[in-house]
């Protein structure tokens, strides 16, 4: 069994991505007969699809977890649902800066990860690493290749494939000069991507308990 794991580049002029910093340390592991194969996705819009959708076609995986980073928050935060809408703040590492176009043209408003998101926020926090779940990826590239991800399992699955995304909080060097920011050690991200795996991989029906927010 192969295993998808995918990191960002860098963006918006900072010298590292989390993202890609804990995914790559992840590269090799080896759990319950799966294999973790890490790969370096571009910042930018239509590029990471066609990444992804090279890795998947050269992997084949069971499971893929697509990392992002999410300058601001305090935990670990599987995404529940991706939008078809790329928006950026921001232009992307290749200058481009859609508003308010469609990721995939034509296709549905909306896919919910296929991960027991859940429980993986229960096993994490059991754990003693901060989770929750989130209820938007944004509009910039990390929904851009959510969305794109859970569209290629809608319409061209690998047999079996199942996939989310996780988006986790800076490390503590990107806020050094962000005095006030949240951030978490790359050990700790590292640690809780190897939960969040064991759990993708061993529940295959969500568990029902409270996991949303009031805004």
């Amino acid at each position: 069994m192969n295993i998808l794991l995918t990191g960002f580049e860098p963006f918006e002029a900072e010298a590292v991505n989390p993202s890609w910093e804990a995914v790559r340390a992840l590269d090799g592991w080896r759990l319950e007969g799966a294999v973790v194969h890490a790969r370096r996705i571009s910042c930018v819009f239509g590029t990471a699809l066609r990444e992804l959708d090279a890795a998947i076609d050269e992997l084949q995986p069971q499971l893929v977890l697509a990392v992002g980073q999410a300058g601001g928050r305090a935990e670990l935060t599987p995404e529940r649902v991706a939008i078809n809408v790329d928006d950026g703040r921001i232009c992307d590492n290749a200058g481009c800066q859609p508003i308010d176009l469609p990721v995939v043209a034509g296709a549905p408003a909306a896919y919910f990860a296929t991960l027991p998101i859940k429980a993986m926020v229960r096993d994490l926090r059991a754990a003693g690493i901060p989770a929750a779940v989130s209820n938007t990826a944004g509009t910039f590239v990390c929904n851009h290749l959510f969305f794109g991800l859970m569209h290629r399992i809608a319409t061209r699955p690998v047999v079996a494939m199942r996939g989310g995304f996780i988006h986790i909080p800076y490390l503590p060097e990107q806020v050094a000069r962000r005095p006030g920011l949240p951030s978490m050690a790359l050990d700790t991200v590292v640690a809780g991507l190897r939960i969040a795996i064991t759990t993708a991989l061993a529940v295959r029906e969500d568990v029902r308990e409270t996991g949303g927010q009031l805004h």
